[in-house]
């Protein structure tokens, strides 16, 4: 079981593990930015106004939130494509494999936000941010678990890939629910119009990319103009998308897609969002500022409700026989994996921006303080944790090259 590969999911931490070196790297450059001489060149780029004007539709959003609303709709489309393989042909397309995980995901949302509540309950407008902790960043959190190699057996990473996916369900289900604005009827009427295409020429088994792109081009728009936040028309157009020709059932539309979004997302996408939302100024913050009950919540919620809500409700299944422990997988790196999962990073930074969007409340706290202490800490004790737990690696005489050959 030590050195069995899954290919795609051996390529995945390749990927991740890369992503998340670059993530680390943007957001120390955003952090510089923010607090030296370079500050006002850094708000001026993020302030930049751009404008979409054709007829009657009118887009005005400054750089940022074109970066937040524009690009990340992009890493939620190529996250709606991963769920949708691993339900129909993937880990999670067996029951069995669906329900550990998907406690731990279920307890890693929950105990968070009571966490978070505890600390904010008397402050409404901080209340908002209940939702900042419940989210896990796979991109960082996969990354970590691959500095470990090979000494990492396959079912931890099935089971970290497994409840990553199933934490991403839940925080787009939450932005859903919980983050829309006014809502525009002739706007929604539009979307739903949107859908109806989509639905047709997945009926009708379209295989064209572009024709599918194009109808997701008019649906983001919709939605910008919804009220409904934008990124969710990556996730309605991944559903749509074919995972079979009927005509050449070798052809997979979906797979072509995910392959060709990963690298830009990892490398470009993911790294450019924590650039424009990771530069937290130093200049005269307060005691008070760091100790308020948001960042504290935040940070308490990433670092301890992660752990006690995943580790927690997997163990009461696992005693209660409503679950059964993977095989290769000890309560040790259960444990560790479950401190992983409060790394928040990315997902957490983009919750934080739709629930604070109108709030000027970086003179009183700063959500991303708690966010970057919480998934820091988070990550480095589950990477000690699984460091120290799991047995020593085997001798391999394959290059890397040979091995990246293989997976490829």
């Amino acid at each position: 079981m030590q050195n069995q590969k899954i290919p795609f999911i051996d390529a995945f931490l390749r990927l991740e593990s890369a992503s998340g070196i670059l993530l680390m790297l943007a957001t120390a450059l955003a952090l510089i930015f923010a607090n030296s001489f370079l500050e006002p060149l850094y708000h001026f780029l993020l302030n930049i106004p751009i404008q979409i004007h054709i007829a009657a539709l009118d887009i005005h959003k400054p750089l940022q939130l074109w970066i937040n609303d524009g690009l990340m709709a992009i890493f939620f489309f190529l996250v709606g494509l991963e769920l949708k393989r691993e339900f129909l042909e993937g880990e999670l397309s067996d029951r069995r494999n669906i329900v550990l995980p998907g406690v731990g995901a279920v307890g890693g949302m929950v105990v968070p936000a009571l966490i978070y509540f505890l600390f904010n309950s008397g402050d409404p407008d901080a209340l908002r941010g209940w939702a900042v902790p419940v989210a896990t960043d796979i991109a960082f959190a996969l990354g970590v678990l691959a500095l470990l190699g090979s000494r990492v057996p396959i079912s931890i990473k099935v089971f970290l890939t497994s409840l990553a996916i199933l934490d991403d369900i839940g925080a787009i289900a939450i932005i859903a629910f919980f983050y829309a604005a006014e809502i525009s009827i002739p706007a929604l009427l539009v979307a739903a119009g949107c859908v109806l295409v989509l639905f047709f020429l997945n009926n009708r088994n379209w295989v064209s990319h572009s024709s599918y792109m194009m109808v997701g081009v008019v649906l983001w728009i919709a939605l910008v103009k919804s009220g409904v936040h934008a990124t969710l028309a990556g996730v309605i157009l991944a559903i749509f998308i074919p995972m079979r020709s009927r005509t050449d059932p070798d052809v997979s539309p979906l797979k072509v897609l995910e392959h060709d979004l990963h690298t830009v997302v990892a490398f470009v996408i993911l790294p450019v969002f924590a650039f424009a939302n990771a530069g937290i100024s130093f200049e005269g913050m307060t005691l008070d500022q760091v100790l308020h009950g948001v960042p504290v919540g935040v940070a308490l919620g990433l670092f301890l409700g992660k752990q006690i809500g995943i580790f927690g409700l997997c163990w009461m299944f696992v005693k209660l026989k409503w679950a059964s422990l993977p095989s290769g997988i000890t309560w040790t790196s259960i444990y560790g994996a479950s401190a992983l999962c409060g790394i928040g990073f990315t997902m957490s930074l983009f919750i934080g921006s739709l629930a604070f969007a109108d709030i000027d409340n970086y003179g009183l706290f700063d959500e991303r303080l708690g966010i970057m202490a919480g998934s820091l800490l988070s990550g480095v004790l589950g990477y000690m944790v699984l460091r120290y737990s799991l047995p020593p690696a085997e001798k391999n005489n394959k290059s890397v090259e040979e091995e990246i050959e293989q997976v490829v």
